[in-house]
C-alpha cells in the first residue's frame, strides 16, 4: 500500500499516472477535492481508495489504516497569495509534521514537496545543503510554511529518513484548477490562440529589463520523473531542488508559446499589484549538483520542447 497525499492535485495526480504506468494501483489517495475541478484529475486513475486529508491523520495514528510501503506527501496549500499564517501553519506545517513523525516511527520511506519559495530573493543563493537550507529567509508565508518544516526535519536528525523536493517553477496538463495559481502559459493560452497579446508583469529592479526576469521552469513530466527515482531507490535521502538547472526568462516562455502556436510573438507587459512587488522572484535557478551526485541523470526537456508538448494539451483540456 502506498499513501499519496495531494494525489488529486497537480503533480500529485501525474505522479499517480506514473505509478499506474508501472502497475501499481495499491495507492490511497489523500486530498480535499473542494469546489474545484480536482476531481477531473482522477478520472482514469486506478487507486485503493480516498480518503478526506482532515480525516486521514486520525486513521492512519489509531492504526485504523494498514501500515503502507511509502509515502509521497505532496498535499499542501500551494498558493503564494495566501496570507492566512495560521492556516499555513496547520495545513502545511503541522500536518506534515504529524505525518513525518509517524513514518519515522514506523520506518516507512517518506517523500515531501518542499519549494523554491523557500529561497527568498536569492541572496543565499540555490544552494540545498543542509547549512545553506537552514539560513533560508523566505519571502512570503507559504516559503516560511514551508522552510520551518525543512528546518524541523533538520534540527530534528530525521531528515536521513526522508527526501525532501523543492519544487521550482512546475508547470504542465492537470494544473487547470488551480485559479490564479496557473502558470502564465495555462491562465492565457485561451487568449493568446485567439490573438491577444501575453501579458507578463513589468520590471521593478534596474537588473532585469521587463519580460527579462528569469525562473528556473520544470515541466510536470520530468518532475515526477524526479520524483519516481527517489520513490525507486528508498535508500536514498536528503533535501533536493528540483529543477533543471537552467534560468530562463518570461520572455524565453513567450516566445517558446507563440512558436509552439506557429503565431507572431506578441507580448504585453502589465504592471505587477503592490502588494507582490517586495515578494517578487526575479531569478531562481536550481543547482542540481546534489541532485546528480545521488545518482539522478535524469534529463530534462528543454523550455522549447516542454512548451510544445504542454501546447498539445492545452488545445483539448486532456489529462495525464
Amino acid at each position: 500500500m502506498i499513501v499519496l497525499t495531494g494525489g488529486a492535485g497537480f503533480i500529485g495526480s501525474c505522479f499517480l499516472a506514473k505509478l499506474n504506468s508501472r502497475g501499481i494501483e495499491d495507492i490511497i489517495i489523500v486530498d480535499n477535492l473542494d469546489e474545484s475541478k480536482k476531481w477531473r484529475n482522477l478520472l482514469g486513475k486506478k487507486f485503493y481508495d480516498y480518503i478526506p486529508k482532515d480525516k486521514f491523520l486520525e486513521q492512519l495514528e489509531n492504526s485504523r489504516l494498514p501500515v503502507p510501503e511509502h509515502i509521497i506527501h505532496l498535499g499542501a496549500c500551494s498558493s503564494t497569495l495566501v496570507l492566512d499564517n495560521d492556516y499555513l501553519m496547520r495545513n502545511n506545517y503541522e500536518y506534515s509534521r504529524r505525518l513525518g513523525a509517524w513514518a519515522f516511527g514506523h520506518k516507512v520511506p517518506f517523500i515531501y514537496a518542499s519549494s523554491a519559495a523557500t529561497y527568498g530573493d536569492g541572496s543565499c543563493g540555490y544552494d540545498d545543503s543542509d547549512r545553506n537550507t537552514l539560513r533560508l529567509k523566505p519571502l512570503n508565508p507559504y516559503g516560511s510554511s514551508k522552510h520551518l518544516f525543512d528546518t524541523w526535519l533538520l534540527k530534528s536528525g530525521n531528515v536521513s529518513s526522508a527526501v525532501g523536493l523543492k519544487f521550482f517553477n512546475v508547470f504542465g496538463p492537470n494544473e487547470y484548477h488551480k485559479a490564479e495559481m496557473m502558470s502564465v502559459i495555462c491562465r492565457r493560452f485561451d487568449e493568446v490562440k485567439g490573438g491577444a497579446p501575453l501579458s507578463l508583469f513589468k520590471s521593478y529592479s534596474p537588473q532585469y529589463q521587463d519580460g527579462q526576469q528569469k525562473r528556473d521552469f520544470i515541466y510536470v513530466k520530468d518532475a515526477v520523473e524526479v520524483i519516481y527515482y527517489f520513490f525507486t531507490h528508498p535508500q536514498v535521502s536528503g533535501i533536493y531542488n528540483l529543477g533543471t538547472g537552467m534560468a530562463r526568462s518570461w520572455n524565453d516562455l513567450a516566445q517558446a508559446l507563440f512558436s509552439a502556436l506557429g503565431m507572431k510573438p506578441s507580448v504585453k507587459y502589465i504592471e505587477m499589484p503592490e502588494e507582490l512587488r517586495d515578494k517578487y522572484q526575479y531569478f531562481t535557478q536550481a543547482d542540481i549538483s546534489k541532485l546528480r551526485s545521488c545518482g539522478c541523470r535524469h534529463q530534462f526537456m528543454t523550455l522549447e520542447e516542454s512548451v510544445k508538448d504542454y501546447v498539445s494539451y492545452l488545445d483539448s483540456k486532456t489529462y495525464i
